[in-house]
């Protein structure tokens, strides 16, 4: 009954993740299937008050709820079989897709792709970027925001530490400013 029980979370967690194209969210209809109307695991209320604590939460959203709902129904073992049968879709895919490049990585289209998209993810970041930038000044004002920046920029580019250790200056700094002890 045991083995059966995990075969179930493997199933509901490994068929919602490979028919929901588009990402999470697209898979969150597709789990609460699964697990409310199919298997019983939850009701709806107990799912949707699951789905908004999970969206608070930072991370991909399956994955919290394949965690949660698996440890819930089959304990540790549960988890960690829903959480692998959340990511085996995702992984399948990469491994075929990765013969295909490997296959195809000398064609001039491939070569064009590949080169058309590193402006884009540029773009990207840098837009990303400016929406942390305004974020800090809104939360903590400009003196704070120089601060870190001129401090992070000087630690990376002219005493070249490694930009782990800078993040953990800034976090640190950051708990130190959101304590009090600096104003």
């Amino acid at each position: 009954m045991i083995v059966m029980t995990y075969v179930d979370i493997f199933m509901a967690f490994f068929l919602a993740n490979l028919l929901g194209y588009g990402g999470g969210p697209a898979t969150i209809p597709l789990i609460q299937n699964e697990v409310v109307n199919r298997y019983g695991w939850m009701s709806n209320h107990e799912f949707s008050e699951l789905l908004a604590i999970a969206n608070a939460l930072p991370g991909p959203i399956a994955t919290k709820l394949g965690g949660f709902i698996g440890y819930e129904v089959g304990g540790v073992a549960g988890a960690g079989i829903a959480l692998f049968a959340t990511i085996a879709p995702s992984a399948i895919a990469v491994v075929i897709l990765l013969r295909f490049a490997a296959m195809f990585k000398d064609s001039l289209q491939v070569k064009f792709m590949t080169r058309s998209v590193q402006p884009v993810i540029a773009i990207l970041l840098g837009i990303l970027a400016i929406q942390f930038f305004y974020n800090s000044y809104e939360a903590s004002g400009v003196v704070h925001l120089v601060i870190i920046a001129l401090l992070s920029y000087l630690s990376l580019e002219k005493l070249q530490i490694h930009p782990a250790l800078v993040i953990v200056g800034a976090l640190c700094y950051g708990g130190l400013f959101m304590s009090g002890l600096l104003i």
